[in-house]
């Protein structure tokens, strides 16, 4: 298993697509992964058209804090006093999870109307430039990402949680993993891959895409254990 994580980390360091299917039990899915330093034009396509989910990009818990970036669901319980109506929509009933990891949606202040291929590549791949001065919390970094980005927009960020791996396994704490282990900017980009029958598509079948392009396939559970012998390095 080692081999296919080294190989892993190789893929995602030449600016290629891994795909990682989380758990059984679990969402049950096969997430398109990349690391968001790396996203172009040609990546967003691809995960567009041949998964066909949400992209989304992962905040590492150290850029999260400096830059006060909120999750989504504390922003609706904090504005309900205006708006009671958040009070009946709380995601407390969410199957597999205790806590939605989504964040803010941002564009690019330089994107027309942030959706194009082109515009979403220059939202992250900006977002990974300010992360390497939010990680370590320089002076300006809340502001250097103010001025750089607006909210609403068409790229969704994902909170990775504070301990990595450990209280929660999805797909953004695997992808903020994979690329820390890789030596990258800890921000993965991430898209679910969707079957032709209205369902996620299958591990198998996802599997069977990932052979057919020649394309690295985890399980969650080979990044944690792989992620479990890194912290105790």
């Amino acid at each position: 298993m080692k081999d296919i994580i080294a190989r892993a980390f190789r893929e995602l360091q030449d600016g290629k697509i891994v795909l990682v299917y989380d758990a059984d039990g679990r969402e049950e899915e096969t997430d398109m992964i990349a690391a968001s330093e790396h996203i172009n034009d040609a990546i967003v396509r691809t995960m567009r058209k041949n998964a066909g989910g949400l992209i989304c990009a992962t905040v590492p818990p150290e850029a999260r804090r400096c830059l006060g970036i909120p999750y989504m669901v504390d922003v609706y319980n904090s504005s309900a006093s205006d708006y009671p109506i958040v009070l009946g929509l709380r995601p407390n009933d969410i199957p597999y999870d205790t806590k939605s990891s989504f964040s803010l949606t941002i564009n690019h202040r330089k994107t027309f109307t942030g959706i194009t291929d082109l515009d979403r590549a220059m939202t992250i791949s900006e977002f990974a430039k300010i992360l390497e001065s939010a990680i370590t919390c320089e002076n300006g970094a809340s502001e250097e990402f103010a001025n750089n980005f607006r909210t609403p927009g068409h790229v969704h960020l994902l909170n990775a949680s504070d301990e990595l791996l450990l209280e929660r396994q999805g797909h953004t704490e695997l992808g903020t993993a994979l690329m820390k282990m890789a030596g990258l900017t800890p921000s993965a980009t991430v898209c679910e891959m969707m079957g032709d029958d209205g369902r996620a598509l299958s591990k198998d079948l996802a599997a069977k895409y990932a052979a057919r392009k020649g394309l690295v396939f985890l399980e969650g559970k080979d990044i944690i254990d792989a992620w479990k012998e890194y912290i105790r390095q």
